[in-house]
């Protein structure tokens, strides 16, 4: 289901945004920074549209998208100008990694349900890190499985626009609640399907 398969084939989309930023003196490390910046601003949104008026999750779902853009337009930015390096490919994973977790923590506090959260960011979590602990061990760094970060900043941002006219509960739990029970189920499946793909790769 990764849409990360797709990262090539976007590369037309992104040229206006990269040459754009370059012109303005935007550096790639400027750009994950900024991405992270709208990840917080999500998050925020996220709390707001739970505990404040719905019409934030439309905003949340925005700003979503928005990081999962510039994310993708940080690594085109660093090949046009030819400054790809591992500092700057650890510094977007950090913030990648960091982003995640905000936008999940303004999930579960916006409906106050902090350990639905609890389980939906170590799914996150540990997804990711198994698709880095694959390349620390000698294999490809693994993007595979159910969900990769693309499909789940999708899924979120899809979320977050039907949340805005969507209300009331199913079974006990609001959309956004489904949403963080899904981030939980998928995130730790994903994470075991990384694992015995590495596994069996290294036998």
């Amino acid at each position: 289901m990764t849409l990360d398969k797709f990262r090539p084939y976007i590369s037309r989309f992104l040229d206006p945004f990269v040459k754009g930023f370059d012109r303005v003196g935007m550096t790639p490390d400027g750009v994950s920074v900024v991405a992270f910046g709208m990840a917080i601003l999500a998050a925020a949104a996220f709390f707001l549209g739970g505990r404040a008026a719905p019409v934030w999750y439309a905003a949340a779902a925005a700003l979503v998208f928005l990081n999962g853009w510039l994310d993708i337009v940080d690594g085109a930015l660093a090949r046009e100008q030819e400054v790809a390096s591992a500092g700057g490919d650890l510094l977007d994973h950090v913030l990648d990694r960091y982003a995640d977790i905000i936008i999940i923590a303004g999930l579960a506090a916006g409906i106050g349900d902090y350990l639905l959260g609890f389980l939906a960011v170590t799914g996150v979590v540990m997804t990711s890190y198994l698709g880095t602990q694959a390349q620390a061990v000698g294999l490809d760094r693994v993007y595979g499985g159910l969900v990769g970060r693309a499909d789940r900043l999708a899924i979120i941002g899809v979320v977050g626009f039907l949340a805005y006219p969507v209300s009331g509960e199913v079974a006990g739990l609001t959309l956004i609640g489904w949403l963080l029970v899904f981030l939980a189920v998928v995130g730790h499946l994903t994470a075991l399907q990384r694992f015995f793909y590495s596994w069996t790769a290294l036998e």
